[in-house]
């Protein structure tokens, strides 16, 4: 027996021996070779084995593996992957990953891309694996949630309604760029993401740079930009096909596939996918179908030419109308899920705020490397927009007499039909009209970049831009009766009887004419030492023409054309003080031209308002940053003062009414704060990220309103006391932190707290006429905390992903968004946050 264990014994040291001796460990860097600077979070594999790593902030890896020789395979989304071979224990060296898509190098130049550790702004960086990972059923910009000074809602829950702020500045002082193009609204700034809902599907990277970022159109932003650079055109053969499901009926499903780089050097990708449900917030159902394609051409090494075009054809319902938290507290759905804009017709679903609209985007992009230093890159862009939004006119709408029961079932369209036809020749007492919007976008923006002696950078183009809209408000649905008496007094139509079809109301032209020219220069004093200015200026004219109010002889029907010349001057630098630390600074001055909607006295007015002038801002901001293998941070102090702000907007007067508009000029306001932002790369498997963001965003002064009713055409001054009130609907303290576990080389679980403090509401100004008026009323603080999963697996020879989202996973109920009236919560008008969603995916990649 005793020989025995002896035998044992030395078979299992042998064979410890043998496995301790046959162990390699491999080294190595990798780097992104779009940037030239080390790629994180890599996915190191040694081939046919589980041994595998993840890379660390300086893009350096370190894998164990008991193969004395074999293939490590580096991949990381949206580049090419390598196979390294290796022999024992050994240092591969430096492994440069190539981004898998023709061309993005080059629309990353028009898009204005910050890079780390050299441009001096505050910038978040949101890959494709990350939004992949986390959005879910979630709106597109609520995927920014954990990042330093951004605020984001879903609003009244209808898909495509999210709204997101920066810095406590409204999108339409945020500037939004797809692949540097910009697509902010021409007449007012907003951006409607609903035209964009199938971004999330083609987004190679989505880059949020705060402040007065690194963007290089004529025209600047206040609160930061949002660059979303999509996916162009792959160089290997592939595709994928995807489909998801969710709580209310939730169904997405849709394919991408991409030729390939052929030897012509042709390449196509073409992505589609459709999608609806029923939506979480009573009265949302949805449905749409989202596109993209890209085509392009390398006719030599140096000149490249693509094309690009997407757009998301959709409709949904809207919960419009806000309600008070008594009256939401004591509604059967539920504060989250109430919605008076919505009943039943003929026994189907029919709202009375409805959204269709369809805004396909195309651009042809041209690359040019004229030399080993110069580059010129050119994209001509159009947009048409066509679609609208449904409205009420008549009381019974917004009785709670013509209800399904209490004041918080569905509308009785059948009961309001019925009594409409016993009107007879007195016709419709309430209508359903929609309010038409139509736009065509024309605009080029050309960027010349040269580098001279490889230290200076100077860049220079053009960014010009044709825009008109057109605006009407159309009958859609008599319930019931013959005719509908027009009521506005103003119309050349007043008093007539109008049918479906029939325009009213409002029927103008908003035309926009903006063309400038910028330029920066970039100086690479050393390789610690970067510094940078740039200028702008540019000129535009507004105009408007109102086909409803004048004949087409009246001279009063065209308005003269009003023009606004604007500038700006950035400049800032970034020292890095050794591999670890480096510190910025920017500041910046600029006069931008105030919206359309604040140049004339109301949307269809061509009286221009003689009180429009320059908005002023000037924005500084200085900031640290740290680098490491384990851990990364940043720290940030900004202040930014606004000038003459114009604003535009509308107040609420009650469910099924049309709103009062309102047009002020000449606030001033002052938004300041600290951010801070982590990541901490525990394990090779194991992350933590966090943020922190104070703010504070206040107006400085008092002004006068002017409150215009486009039913009776009367338009009323009023003073507005606003100065100390705290800027609304931004929560102006913020804080995150989040964990990340790879549990296997391509699977993830991760779980994000985010919290959400200090969110005063939006006020009226027809609330706001009195000096004594007091503060706004803020709402209460909340925390959310989201669950996801991602599994990846085989399905026979192909790769596949499962992924699993719980947003809000407590199902905390929380107001995201509010309406200030007299500074208390009783009559405070809000919308609830949604609760608890779930969605479930599936990719295949073939």
């Amino acid at each position: 027996m005793k020989v025995i264990y002896n035998w044992l014994f030395t078979a299992v040291f042998a064979l410890m021996a043998s496995v301790a001796f046959s162990q390699s460990t491999v080294t190595g860097t990798v780097i992104d070779g779009d940037i030239n600077q080390p790629l994180p979070g890599a996915s190191v594999l040694v081939k046919g084995t589980t041994d595998g790593v993840s890379t660390d902030f300086d893009g350096k890896f370190s894998v164990n593996t008991t193969k004395t020789s074999g293939t490590l395979v580096i991949s990381y989304m949206g580049y090419i992957s390598q196979e390294i071979a290796f022999t024992g224990t050994s240092n591969v060296g430096k492994i440069v990953l190539k981004p898998s898509s023709v061309g993005l190098d080059e629309v990353q130049v028009i898009a204005s891309v910050a890079v780390d550790r050299k441009t001096p702004v505050a910038v978040s960086t949101v890959k494709a694996q990350d939004i992949q990972l986390k959005l879910g059923t979630q709106e597109f910009p609520e995927v920014l949630r954990s990042t330093p000074g951004i605020y984001a809602t879903a609003q009244g829950g209808g898909y495509g309604d999210g709204r997101v702020n920066i810095r406590g500045f409204g999108s339409e002082n945020v500037a939004v760029m797809i692949n540097g193009i910009p697509v902010n609204d021409m007449e007012n700034g907003a951006v409607y993401w609903s035209n964009w809902a199938g971004l999330g599907d083609v987004t190679s990277s989505m880059q949020v740079q705060r402040g007065l970022g690194a963007s290089k159109v004529a025209v600047p932003s206040i609160g930061g930009t949002i660059n979303i650079v999509t996916k162009t055109t792959d160089v290997e053969e592939g595709g994928t096909i995807s489909t998801s499901i969710a709580n209310n009926g939730y169904l997405k499903y849709g394919m991408t596939y991409s030729t390939g780089l052929s030897k012509n050097g042709f390449a196509a990708t073409v992505s589609a996918s459709k999608i609806s449900g029923d939506g979480y917030v009573d009265g949302t159902q949805f449905s749409g179908y989202n596109y993209f394609i890209n085509l392009s051409k390398q006719f030599t090494p140096n000149h490249k030419l693509s094309f690009t075009a997407f757009g998301a054809q959709q409709e949904h319902g809207q919960h419009y109308n806000r309600s008070t938290i008594a009256e939401y507290k004591q509604t059967e759905a539920g504060p989250n899920r109430f919605n008076p804009d919505w009943g039943y017709l003929n026994g189907s679903e029919y709202n009375i705020s409805y959204n269709y609209y369809h805004k396909p985007q195309m651009s042809l992009n041209d690359f040019w490397q004229m030399s080993d230093n110069t580059s010129l890159s050119t994209a001509v862009y159009a947009s048409f927009g066509s679609g609208g939004g449904r409205r009420t006119r008549g009381d019974k709408l917004g009785s709670d007499a013509y209800r399904l029961g209490s004041s918080d079932q569905p509308i009785d369209f059948d009961q309001i039909v019925q009594e409409n036809k016993d009107r007879g020749a007195l016709g419709s007492s309430d209508i359903i009209y929609n309010s038409v919007n139509k736009h065509q976008w024309y605009g080029v923006l050309s960027t010349l970049k040269t580098t001279i002696q490889d230290k200076l950078t100077i860049t220079g183009g053009v960014d010009g831009r044709y825009y008109i809209g057109s605006h009407y408000y159309q009958v859609d649905n008599l319930l019931g009766g013959d005719f509908y008496l027009n009521t506005t007094s103003s119309d050349n139509n007043y008093n007539q009887p109008l049918r479906v079809g029939d325009i009213f109301g409002k029927n103008y032209d908003g035309k926009v004419l903006r063309g400038g020219l910028f330029a920066q220069a970039e100086y690479e004093v050393n390789d610690s030492f970067n510094l940078f200015v740039a200028s702008d200026v540019s000129n535009t004219t507004y105009s408007t023409v109102d086909f409803i109010k004048y004949a087409s002889t009246d001279p009063d029907r065209k308005s003269k054309k009003v023009d606004f010349l604007g500038y700006g001057i950035k400049g800032g630098g970034n020292y890095n003080l050794d591999d670890h630390n480096n510190v910025f600074v920017n500041v910046g001055y600029f006069s931008k031209a105030p919206f359309l909607t604040n140049v004339f006295q109301s949307s269809s007015s061509t009286n221009a308002n003689p009180d429009a002038i320059n908005e002023k801002v000037f924005s500084a901001e200085i900031g640290y940053g740290f680098r490491s293998s384990k851990f990364s941070g940043n720290l940030n102090v900004y202040r930014t003062a606004w000038l003459d702000k114009s604003i535009s907007g509308s107040i609420q007067r009650g469910s099924g009414n049309e709103p009062l508009y309102y047009n002020l000029t000449g606030m001033d306001a002052v938004h300041q704060g600290i951010e801070l932002d982590f990541i901490y790369r525990v394990t090779d498997k194991f992350k933590l990220k966090g943020m922190a963001s104070l703010g504070d965003y206040q107006w400085k002064s008092n002004v006068s309103a002017d409150v215009y009713d486009d039913i009776t055409d009367n338009t009323t001054t009023i003073d507005l006391y606003a100065k100390n009130l705290k800027v609304g609907n931004s929560a102006q303290t913020t804080f995150s932190v989040g964990g990340s576990y790879d549990y296997a080389p391509k699977s993830t679980i991760f779980i994000d707290y985010n919290y959400a403090g200090d969110m005063y509401a939006d006020f009226y100004v027809t609330s706001r006429s009195k000096a004594d008026a007091g503060q706004a009323w803020k709402a209460p603080n909340y925390a959310l905390v989201d669950l996801g999963i991602k599994h990846s697996f085989k399905i026979g020879t192909f790769d596949a992903a499962l992924f699993g989202r719980i947003n809000n996973a407590l199902n905390t109920e929380y107001i995201s968004d509010a309406n200030d009236v007299d500074g208390t919560a009783q009559s405070a008008l809000v919308y609830y946050g949604l609760g608890r969603r779930y969605s479930v995916g599936l990719n295949v990649k073939f």
